[in-house]
């Protein structure tokens, strides 16, 4: 039961954010632009996740996985399994399918697409502080292993979406899983893996589209090449490299 109903959910929001992607590139539009359309899962996630959030529904859920896989049940495999879309998006060409970045593009966009999911989602676990399915701490709204997973799994699909499709939603699967088992383990409730998709979602959605980062030419014969990124530290900006060819 759980694990259809997490599945259902997960699977179907994220079908409705993959299908505004692909209708945008039906339309064979010259810009490959974002749409308030394709953060219709991510919202639906995210909202979920909140309502389900110290309800007694979201504590049923926990029971009903505790009983269908066990007190005992651990694994580490929802350690790994947030970074197979990585692995994905660097072996793509190996495969013959053609991503739309280059190696260094896609690095850029998977350190900062993952740096903002990550400070969306500490910043709150820190302040809402709930209390984790096996009481280990109160970390446990929302599930960073989920939000990591997603946002690498939606790099992934916007990296292959145009070369071939099945290849770029395998990452989906993955994500899903990692969810699934973050549950089945008692460190998540499924409020807090359904945040966790939305806000990884929406961070790969937006650095993918968006894409702030990209090198930037200046002038005609004299090119000036400027590299955005982001600083965590002590306080929280924006560095830039600049290099003048």
């Amino acid at each position: 039961m759980i694990i259809k109903f997490i599945s259902l959910i997960l699977c179907f929001l994220v079908f409705i954010g993959n299908a505004q992607s692909k209708d945008s590139v039906s339309s064979k539009q010259i810009d490959d632009k974002i749409s308030f359309k394709q953060f219709i899962a991510p919202v639906a996630l995210i909202s979920s996740g909140a309502l389900l959030l110290n309800s007694s529904l979201n504590e049923d859920l926990q029971s009903n996985a505790n009983n269908l896989f066990g007190d005992d049940f651990h694994t580490s495999i929802d350690n790994y399994l947030p970074f197979v879309p990585v692995a994905q998006i660097y072996l793509g060409k190996t495969f013959g399918f053609t991503p739309k970045n280059n190696f260094k593009q896609q690095t850029i966009n998977i350190i900062v697409a993952n740096a903002i999911g990550g400070a969306i989602f500490t910043t709150l676990k820190y302040t809402i502080k709930e209390e984790r399915p096996d009481q280990s701490d109160d970390l446990s709204f929302p599930s960073g292993h989920t939000s990591i997973a997603f946002t690498n799994a939606a790099i992934l699909y916007y990296e292959y979406k145009d070369s071939n499709v099945w290849y770029a939603s395998s990452g989906f699967l993955f994500a899903t899983a990692t969810g699934i088992l973050r549950i089945a383990n008692n460190r998540h409730y499924t409020s807090d893996v359904l945040a966790g998709a939305g806000i990884g979602l929406a961070s790969g959605l937006i650095v993918s589209y968006w894409n702030p980062f990209k090198s930037m030419t200046f002038g005609k014969k004299n090119k000036t090449t400027a590299f955005v990124f982001p600083q965590i530290g002590s306080k929280i900006g924006l560095g830039a490299i600049v290099q003048l060819n």
